[in-house]
């Protein structure tokens, strides 16, 4: 999830932190694996952090999942450190705030993304496009400036998505958790709290794609196959899947994908537009996904389409990064968007997806490597994404 990253606002965020923060002290010490620099690797440490707020909720992480996010926000620089990241938590309610009334200690909760609740993308419906979703999610601290976590007299700088999950403990609101069934693995669900959510939504709600419709998905990611399962759970004719690894593309084949092209990061956007195209037997395709990032992706992704078709972009580049587009074919309707979150309200979605989940129609731990390790695995973990792991979850304690 560079997927949901606001990746220009979010260097803005970097470039405009306030210094004038604070901790509020620590009432109870915790592991966490903390992030010091952008190319240092993660260390666990003791750290101590506050206790809930009145709409707070502190949570015993039980499993969080490791998102391309938590990756490219540390290496790219995009964040203050030393800092806790990690915003696919699951875990088990400790402690709840004065106001919480939707959970109580010993819930399962899963944690999402955080949304202000009030400003007009908020009002209708639309929270992933928050006016405050950068500051939200990734300024390191709290609205009001204070640090959820502290270590001696040092800044510890958290509150990542309202949650900082690469830790035994979190802290969240009621505003970013989603109650959960106690009968299922929370190891499970952890990971759908972003990515996977992200690229199911992306098919399900922002693009609507459906029966009579074809959808290229470039990139066979967490994110990518998530939006291929919800292709096929949508009867989508033609599930193109693109990528250069071979490994994924057969993991993109059992999720879904009724057809896999094998790139090599050489071919011309055009050319693999004809191979889209011969495919479906039509000069064009209703919709395309870019989940890489990458420009030339996504330039291949728009030039797949047919007239009035949308090419949606869920992969984040680094700040600055520009693609070029033929200005011709927007007049025939073709259009780019970007996509946040799949465009999901979380409380609503998450629940949906797991419903469809316990019935084997979105069967998403095919693609997770589970990590008994917890915390303590979190740097081999990473650099097993770079390779074949797809999506890797953290176990970091029991139920």
């Amino acid at each position: 999830y560079m997927g949901t990253v606001l990746i220009g606002l979010l260097r803005m965020i970097r470039l405009n932190i306030p210094r004038r923060h604070f901790s509020t002290s620590g009432n109870r010490t915790i592991k966490a694996a903390v992030a010091r620099s952008p190319q240092a690797p993660f260390t666990v440490e003791d750290v101590k952090i506050r206790d809930p707020r009145h709409d707070e909720v502190l949570i015993r992480i039980v499993a969080t999942g490791l998102c391309h996010t938590d990756i490219a926000v540390k290496e790219r620089n995009l964040v203050p450190f030393p800092i806790i990241l990690g915003h696919e938590g699951a875990g088990v309610v400790e402690e709840v705030g004065t106001s919480v009334k939707e959970v109580s200690k010993g819930d399962h909760v899963i944690m999402s993304y955080a949304s202000c609740g009030s400003c007009k993308h908020c009002a209708v419906g639309k929270p992933a496009y928050c006016y405050d979703h950068g500051s939200l999610n990734f300024a390191g601290s709290q609205p009001d400036g204070s640090l959820t976590h502290s270590q001696g007299a040092d800044n510890m700088y958290g509150s990542f998505f309202r949650q900082s999950s690469f830790a035994t403990h979190s802290l969240a609101t009621e505003n970013n958790i989603v109650k959960v069934p106690k009968h299922l693995p929370l190891h499970k669900l952890a990971p759908l709290g972003c990515g996977i959510q992200t690229g199911a939504g992306a098919v399900l709600n922002s693009l609507k794609a459906g029966l009579g419709h074809n959808i290229a998905v470039f990139g066979c990611g967490a994110v990518g196959l998530s939006a291929i399962m919800a292709a096929k759970l949508n009867r989508v004719n033609h599930i193109i899947a693109l990528d250069l690894n071979s490994n994924r593309l057969d993991m993109a084949k059992e999720l879904g994908a009724t057809h896999v092209i094998q790139l090599t990061g050489q071919e011309a956007p055009q050319d693999i537009a004809k191979r889209v195209n011969s495919i479906v037997g039509s000069n064009g395709i209703e919709f395309a996904l870019d989940t890489s990032g990458n420009p030339r992706a996504l330039r291949s992704a728009f030039d797949c389409l047919k007239p009035l078709g949308v090419a949606g972009l869920i992969g984040g580049s680094a700040p600055g990064t520009e693609v070029g587009i033929d200005m011709l074919s927007l007049l025939v309707g073709k259009s780019v968007r970007g996509i946040i979150q799949g465009d999901s309200v979380s409380k609503a979605f998450l629940p949906d997806l797991i419903q469809l989940y316990e019935k084997g129609l979105f069967p998403f731990d095919k693609m997770v490597t589970y990590y008994e390790g917890g915390l303590g695995d979190i740097n081999r973990a990473i650099a097993e994404t770079k390779k074949d792991c797809i999506k890797p979850v953290l176990i970091i304690s029991k139920p």
